[in-house]
């Protein structure tokens, strides 16, 4: 058994917290079968917000995604049959979590509350033609969304990607297809972003605008994978090099065995650019490079919250991020340059200038405080109560 707390990424598979007032405990079993990164942020926002409830959290590493996905409940069910049969008054899971078996497998989960969580939705994800197939894991994800009692979604475009998902891939199916599935899922789902717990203020400044002495400090800070758009970083790089500008970059994404080889490149052809290349496993240091941006950059084509993008712009970074994806819920306008993935080098063309006409006038940063845990724990807790309320 070991205890997790935010800034303690490691491989655990049972971590618990235990509340110091019995009288006001809930007991709950929390299931993230995933366990990536942005996966254990929103994990550790949940004890932290409600640090009285006892916390039991089972989760897996983040790898082999397939076998992740169908594996979960095989291996829970027998290696952690015992305390998922132990006495619990709530269930909540990630959607990367076969909810449907495991409820099937451990009769006792059915007979509580359960919440399922979308960090994601495979929906809504942009394959390249290495990518496996995702029929498997969408259908895991919609038959956990019909056994869940309450499913909760990051955000609006992670909500209707999803639902518009389903709809589109039971309109597929030969026959036998009931009717009104996706209006039951729409009628039992809501929003909970993940909480933006706190971060410390910038160095010698508290909040204030970022210092533009230095020129244009990029942070680009996303996985090293082909959903994240390493091809329009170049591009924009290319744009920003051509123009003369002064800039320097900081690329500290999560590397993979397999990353894109456009990856390397950046790293080869911009290293008289680079204050640091790769995934920066310090929290401190990261802190510090969120700190000494003073330009967030995204390029994503796929983003359901962008909580990295969030955590650098509560540090006062300014945005900049394609007009598509859960941006438009989040940004204004004045932070997103024209989306354009069919003509590639029409949008970073379109990124280098917003980025150049912010280094000559940088705008203050948005207000992301709607996105706080002092005013997201409120919606946390209702949604559970009546969660809890609706099955007595």
């Amino acid at each position: 058994m070991r205890m997790i707390w935010p800034a303690c990424w490691h491989d655990s598979t049972i971590t618990r917290a235990i509340s110091a007032r019995p009288e006001q405990r809930m007991r709950v079993l929390l299931l993230s079968a995933y366990a990536a990164q942005s996966h254990r942020y929103w994990q550790a926002a949940l004890q932290q917000m409600f640090p009285r409830w006892s916390w039991t959290v089972l989760e897996l590493p983040p790898r082999y995604f397939s076998w992740r996905v169908r594996g979960n409940p095989l291996y829970w069910s027998i290696a952690e049959r015992e305390l998922l049969q132990a006495p619990h008054d709530l269930l909540i899971a990630t959607s990367m979590s076969d909810l449907a078996t495991l409820r099937g497998l451990v009769p006792a989960l059915g007979e509580i509350p359960a919440l399922l969580y979308f960090h994601e939705n495979q929906f809504a994800y942009p394959q390249d033609k290495q990518q496996h197939s995702l029929l498997e894991a969408q259908m895991v994800s919609l038959y956990g969304a019909l056994a869940a009692d309450t499913i909760a979604f990051n955000s609006r475009f992670n909500r209707d990607t999803f639902l518009d998902g389903c709809d589109a891939l039971l309109a597929r199916l030969p026959d036998r297809v009931p009717a009104g599935v996706v209006t039951s899922l729409r009628d039992k789902s809501c929003i909970l972003p993940v909480p933006l717990m706190p971060a410390e203020p910038r160095a010698g400044q508290g909040a204030a605008t970022p210092d533009r002495r230095a020129g244009i400090r990029l942070l680009w800070s996303a996985r090293f994978e082909h959903d994240k758009g390493g091809e329009g970083l170049l591009r924009i790089l290319h744009n920003l090099e051509a123009a003369q500008e002064d800039f320097e970059v900081a690329v500290t994404g999560q590397q993979f065995r397999r990353s894109p080889p456009v990856f390397a490149e950046i790293e080869r052809e911009f290293s008289h650019r680079l204050v640091q290349f790769g995934y920066v496993d310090s929290e401190a240091r990261y802190t510090e490079l969120m700190q000494w941006a003073n330009v967030a950059l995204s390029t994503a084509l796929h983003e359901f919250q962008g909580l990295a993008l969030m955590r650098a712009v509560q540090c006062g970074c300014v945005p900049v991020v394609p007009d598509r994806l859960v941006y438009r819920e989040i940004y204004d306008p004045l932070y997103r340059y024209p989306s354009s993935p069919q003509t590639p080098a029409s949008e970073a063309a379109a990124a280098a200038e917003l980025i150049c006409a912010f280094g000559k006038a940088l705008p203050p940063p948005p207000d992301l405080s709607a996105y706080f845990p002092q005013v997201l724990s409120g919606r946390y807790e209702r949604t559970i109560r009546a969660l809890q309320d609706s099955n007595r």
